[in-house]
């Protein structure tokens, strides 16, 4: 490993091992309630304070790191996949299909990503599967559109060219010359879209479009708490800083990544 990114690996490993055995790391039930310790301010025994129900707020926003982290963490996945897989295709065969399927992520494009978050997690219901599954449909355009433009790039270079001479089938030659090349450039373009994608969900839940409480997501413990930002501070600064570390450390990760990985640059 690179000796200037092993500091961000750790902070954002750091991060995801929080998040995935927060079970077990939170020192206090974050759903149990103790209404004569409301509003507590930080303290020896709650170190960030209790919100209006006297939970915990350390253990909720440890817990609410598993939420709001994991979430965004698959949602990723998933949208980079499917969207690199189809600009690749795309890329690839050209024709009506490359048509078709670019014309719709224009269509996409064509709004701006949160309003129509917005709209279609509204139009479902709320929730975090919902808001999730809004954000995801809107989000595959932009790898589609990277992975078209690559693949658009390696079927100009003249080891593609030796591949389909030598009788390469399309989706051997999919597999072993494009979608490893375009692999690094998908895995910064994930690497810097990890905050934006934490900031949205944190907003629809925030907006009451994400997940519902008494489920500890950062974005919906911040909108429980906005009404008592003069009088209980620590309520909403909490979950609100926590969003502000984990979207820092993955934007100064996927910066250096790009710089390590662009040749250009070096």
């Amino acid at each position: 490993m690179n000796k200037n990114l092993a500091p961000y690996f750790l902070a954002a490993g750091a991060l995801i091992f929080v998040a995935v055995f927060a079970e077990f790391l939170t020192p206090f039930d974050p759903f149990a309630q103790d209404l004569e310790g409301a509003l507590s301010p930080p303290n020896s025994v709650n170190w960030l304070g209790t919100d209006r129900y006297g939970r915990d707020i350390l253990s909720r926003v440890i817990m609410g790191s598993q939420t709001t982290l994991c979430a965004s963490l698959i949602l990723l996945a998933v949208i980079a996949s499917v969207g690199s897989l189809i600009g690749a295709v795309c890329g690839y065969t050209g024709g009506r299909l490359d048509t078709i399927l670019m014309r719709l992520s224009d269509v996409f494009l064509a709004f701006p990503q949160m309003v129509f978050a917005i709209a279609m997690a509204g139009a479902l219901g709320g929730g975090l599967l919902n808001a999730v599954m809004a954000l995801a449909v809107i989000g595959w355009t932009k790898y589609a559109r990277i992975a078209r433009s690559l693949t658009l790039t390696i079927r100009s270079m003249p080891y593609f060219d030796a591949a389909r001479i030598s009788g390469g089938k399309p989706l051997t030659i999919l597999r072993r010359h494009v979608l490893p090349n375009i692999a690094g450039t998908i895995f910064v373009t994930a690497a810097l879209d990890i905050g934006t994608i934490i900031m949205e969900l944190a907003g629809l839940s925030f907006l009451g479009l994400g997940a519902q409480p008494p489920t500890p997501e950062w974005g919906s413990m911040m909108n429980n708490g906005r009404s008592m930002l003069q009088t209980a501070p620590w309520v909403i600064l909490a979950p609100g800083c926590a969003i502000f570390l984990t979207v820092a450390v993955f934007n100064l990760l996927g910066d250096k990544l790009r710089d390590v990985m662009d040749t250009r640059t070096r």
